[in-house]
């Protein structure tokens, strides 16, 4: 017969820890803090879980699960309700406190996402909560604010910023019982390193000289130098604050824009024609075939078109101003499209809000929008190579002819 070794209950716990998985554990941890719980409950009441004694003074409810957060993972708590008063154990969880900051971060979470304060009510009602106003879920996201005032405000001190874009955003906002249309003015550039950046943000009653004069002065005074080529559409006011703020620095007109604008004097039976002649300048291999082709261009159509002709030799200086640059980098300069993927973006999360409650809201979501993807561009590869960058600090179009190395390009 096999005779029965006795066992070491300290050993026995010591090995099952050693080889303890973290289900083990935490399933150790759990019975634990559940038999604290219910000891401390226990006491509460005056008497033991169904325990007859003259001294009880409350009865057990059932449960209110909790989780619970440790390093062995999350543990299901379920905490004593009392018939009469209530039992929290304070001594392992902070009362609401940690809730509050996980609501509030949801809110201002979905608030940011685009999620308007008008749908946010069923947003909580599926976290348990029912008495959340609308005012109170404004009230949650203005936490934003202080992290966007300083975005907005912080020192442009990653220059010189060699090329800047600029371009405005209509959006509604209600206004002394009125809803009006405002412009939210946005500027990117791309700083020494070649990465872009988002440089600005304002909100602006028009899109005319001094709502973008006052823009601009504001980059200036943050530290936006060194620029050398600004592109945007041909909006006069901005164009006005551009030469007047920022000398030196070079316009280009941007293409797509530009191409809207020309499709509205040619006629209809010739945009196929004239879209592909406007085209082909842009598809030369140097600064000198562009402009010739420019030239074969304006040519073509002098007879045929005068109307348009003449609108394409006005707007040429402006248009082809990306010709001064390396030829790298002419996909990045000579239109706005990627403003407009951004301008996407952040037309994707307001369009869901429709129509803001004030413009202070307006710099709350949009300002956090930029944000966020300022710090994707900041995180992510160079925009522009920095050899090609040291190159148009200060080029000439002459500059341009010798045959450079390639430089590292993203979209």
């Amino acid at each position: 017969m096999t005779a029965i070794q006795p066992i070491d209950p300290g050993q026995l716990l010591s090995d099952q820890l050693a080889a303890a998985s973290p289900d083990l554990l935490r399933t150790m941890l759990s019975t634990f803090i559940q038999t604290l719980m219910s000891a401390v409950a226990d006491a509460a009441r005056g008497a033991g879980y169904g325990e007859r004694s003259d001294e009880r003074v409350n009865h057990r409810n059932g449960y209110r699960h909790r989780d619970f957060d440790t390093r062995v993972g999350t543990i299901d708590l379920a905490i004593p309700k009392l018939r009469s008063g209530s039992y929290f154990p304070d001594w392992l969880l902070e009362r609401r406190k940690r809730a509050e900051r996980a609501l509030t971060s949801v809110v201002a979470t979905c608030y940011l996402l685009g999620v308007s304060t008008r749908r946010m009510e069923k947003l909580v009602e599926s976290l348990g909560i029912t008495t959340l106003s609308k005012s109170q879920v404004s009230m949650m996201a203005r936490e934003l604010d202080a992290q966007v005032e300083a975005f907005r405000t912080r020192p442009l001190d990653q220059g010189p910023y060699t090329f800047v874009a600029a371009d405005a955003l209509v959006l509604k906002v209600r206004e002394n019982g009125r809803v009006v249309n405002v412009h939210a003015l946005i500027a990117t550039g791309v700083n020494a390193d070649g990465y872009r950046e988002i440089l600005g943000l304002q909100v602006s009653s028009g899109e005319d000289r001094a709502g973008w004069l006052a823009f601009f002065r504001d980059l200036v005074a943050r530290g936006l130098s060194g620029v050398a080529l600004v592109t945007s559409d041909a909006h006069a006011g901005l164009v006005a604050a551009i030469g007047a703020t920022l000398p030196g620095a070079s316009w280009q007109r941007c293409r797509t824009h530009y191409t809207v604008n020309l499709m509205s004097v040619c006629p209809k039976s010739s945009w196929p024609w004239v879209r592909t002649l406007l085209h082909s300048v842009f598809d030369q291999a140097d600064t000198e075939s562009v402009a010739a082709q420019y030239d074969r261009m304006l040519d073509a159509l002098a007879e045929k078109l005068p109307k348009v002709a003449d609108h394409l030799d006005t707007a040429r200086a402006d248009l082809l101003a990306f010709t001064a640059f390396p030829k790298q980098i002419w996909r990045q300069i000579w239109s706005n499209n990627p403003q407009e993927r951004l301008n996407k973006e952040i037309c994707r999360r307001t369009d869901v809000v429709g129509i803001f409650p004030d413009r202070s809201s307006i710099i709350r979501l949009v300002g956090a929008v930029l944000a966020e993807q300022h710090d994707e561009w900041i995180e992510g590869r160079r925009y522009l190579g920095l050899d090609v960058l040291t190159r148009s600090r200060g080029l000439t179009p002459t500059d341009e002819q010798e045959d450079p190395a390639p430089a590292e390009l993203t979209a």
